[in-house]
């Protein structure tokens, strides 16, 4: 039981380090960017679109599949929409310089209104009883194993038996952690989320650092849904069966300090709180939602703590959710 719940507790944590990870890129920016739900939900629709299209240009037989254009195109698909949705945000905030909380949500209002037309069109298509899409062959693929994961036991199991976009998201936020701690690019998107004018006056970008990092951030969000929808629901989209869990990356990069290398510990917190609630079916349905609330409280618990100690490498990037105005340098 220990290491069934380990596991499901990695699986359900992916997605909110993918989540959280883009998230942190964008706010290092000094942008708070709350469509990160909207930009998942799009992300997943995205790459149900990739798929769905390759499956039928391939027919039934899953031998025509080719495994690297299998996983190429939903991947593509989904870093495109979730990328555009990134140029969305970025435009109205950066260029317009609107308010960007109310574009954030705005803009996951607009993701996941998105995803549905397109999840609904999808399962007309398909005339399916059910109103979901299954793409079992290509998740099948997605969630291919090493061949020697389950010879190794509970160590195989727990640590190797994931699909590689598990992997990858590991990847991605140590590398984020690298380039943000110990490269001059990183220091240079700290400098324009803490003080934009000083380092406009230093000779830095603002625009292209606010721009790129948003859509970097939007592509690697992007990838949790898609992997969400891949690995954890194998292959089926359902519209609004993704859950909060966007809410529950942006909560993460709170719990995570603005630290990439902590989102990982932290994500896995947030999943096995998330999988004790399939444990505690029996004690009646006000524990399970007091059990869902635990990632919330959590998170209100370390943002108190980090609040009361004041220590500046614990706090949010100085320029947060301000814009930026060159003319009142």
């Amino acid at each position: 039981m220990i290491v069934e719940f380990i596991s499901r507790a990695i699986l359900l944590s992916i997605p909110l380090l993918y989540g959280a990870t883009g998230e942190i890129l964008t706010e290092k920016s000094g942008h708070l960017n709350l469509g990160i739900p909207g930009i998942m939900y799009g992300g997943a629709i995205g790459g149900v679109i990739g798929a769905f299209l390759y499956e039928n240009a391939c027919g039934n037989a899953a031998e025509n599949m080719n495994p690297i254009l299998t996983i190429l195109i939903p991947l593509l698909t989904s870093i495109l929409f979730s990328v555009l949705m990134g140029l969305i945000y970025s435009f109205m905030t950066v260029t317009l310089r609107a308010n960007q909380n109310v574009t954030g949500l705005a803009l996951t209002t607009f993701g996941i209104g998105l995803g549905n037309f397109f999840g609904g069109s999808l399962v007309k298509l398909v005339q399916s009883d059910l109103p979901s899409i299954a793409l079992t062959k290509t998740s099948k693929i997605f969630k291919a194993e090493l061949p020697f994961a389950k010879d190794l036991g509970w160590f195989g199991e727990i640590f190797l038996s994931h699909d590689f976009l598990a992997y990858a998201a590991i990847a991605i936020a140590l590398i984020a952690t690298f380039i943000l701690n110990r490269t001059r690019v990183g220091l240079n998107l700290r400098a324009v989320g803490e003080n934009p004018a000083t380092a406009d006056a230093a000779g830095i970008n603002v625009t292209a650092y606010k721009y790129i990092a948003t859509c970097i951030g939007s592509a690697v969000a992007g990838l949790g849904g898609l992997q969400y929808v891949m690995a954890y629901a194998d292959g089926v989209w359902s519209n609004n069966a993704f859950g909060d869990r966007g809410w529950m990356a942006i909560a993460l990069v709170i719990f995570a300090l603005w630290k990439p290398s902590m989102a990982i510990l932290g994500a896995f917190l947030f999943g096995a709180l998330c999988n004790a609630n399939n444990y505690v079916q029996g004690l009646g349905t006000e524990t399970q939602e007091l059990f869902k609330m635990l990632p919330y409280v959590v998170t209100l618990i370390v943002l108190i703590i980090t609040s009361l100690r004041k220590k500046r490498e614990h706090q949010p990037p100085e320029s947060l959710g301000l814009p930026y105005f060159r003319e009142e340098r």
